[in-house]
């Protein structure tokens, strides 16, 4: 009888963790955001840029999974931080249909923008259903455009001092790393922004040296304690979140993402980066 009651007390207690776990992961976790400070060295870097901040937001991922007034919510904070530089990598929006690019617009009123610059490049859903449909990526390109980011897609473009490199999606139409990276110049203060961290693994760098600021992986959404995330959606397992060194003058930063494709979160909370330029020694 005392094993029978011992067993039935566990496992209404199992139970119980279970739900809460459940209802944490759904309605706490994708919500709690972090502000994640770090310094960023770069090379070449000119003076007057010493100290000033560069603002990271990646997969904001608009749609009907989840709601989106959490990612103007999340804008007005970010705001409050008067970033100088600002640079979206990619996945604006969970497409399904052309009504995801009214939610765009409407939260594209409360954009982020740098006081230096900002700057962006497109992700794989950017590219709508099947990661197949140029129309869709241009009409997000130009609604970028129109809110005041600048879209880079395989190309560069010096702002202020910095020299962004901007490299289409891997998964999308329009992936030409090769365009970016013959714009990397040197004797520039660079930093390339590419959505998927696999780009890393291929032959397209061009002797870069540098930061390389990338989102896409969402951090795995769900990490079990001191266990890697189940689901990764890389072929390179170890491109996970936070700051990666490549071992070869590259620094690779995975932005764990503001919004999530499916509201649940574990171990693994939304993100905006924030990075104090340092030149490096």
């Amino acid at each position: 009888m005392k094993r029978r009651k011992f067993l039935k007390r566990s496992f209404k207690w199992f139970v119980g963790i279970g739900v809460l776990t459940g209802l944490y992961s759904w309605q706490i976790e994708p919500f709690w955001l972090e502000f994640v400070h770090k310094k960023m060295p770069i090379r070449n870097l000119p003076p007057q840029l010493v100290g000033k901040t560069l603002m990271q937001i990646s997969d904001i991922h608009v749609g009907n999974a989840f709601d989106y007034a959490y990612i103007i919510e999340s804008f007005k904070k970010a705001q409050e931080f008067n970033p100088d530089f600002v640079v979206y990598t990619g996945d604006y929006v969970s497409y399904e249909t052309d009504e995801q690019l009214g939610q765009l617009k409407e939260v594209l009123n409360y954009v982020v923008k740098g006081s230096l610059g900002t700057i962006g490049i497109l992700g794989n859903h950017d590219y709508g259903i099947d990661y197949e449909e140029e129309r869709v990526a241009q009409h997000i390109t130009e609604l970028l455009e129109s809110a005041g980011v600048s879209i880079l897609r395989n190309n560069s473009l010096e702002v202020n001092g910095i020299n962004f490199l901007g490299i289409d999606d891997l998964w999308g139409l329009n992936f030409c790393p090769e365009k970016a990276m013959k714009k990397y110049e040197p004797s520039k203060a660079n930093i390339v922004l590419c959505h998927n961290p696999d780009v890393c693994d291929l032959p397209i760098w061009n002797n870069y040296k540098g930061w390389i600021l990338a989102g896409h992986t969402h951090g795995g959404q769900v990490k079990p304690p001191f266990l890697p995330p189940p689901l990764l959606p890389v072929k390179n397992r170890k491109y996970t979140a936070g700051e990666i060194s490549l071992e070869d003058d590259r620094t690779l930063y995975i932005n764990r993402a503001l919004g999530c494709l499916l509201q649940v979160r574990f171990n693994v909370r939304p993100e905006i980066t924030l990075f104090e330029l340092t030149q490096e020694v």
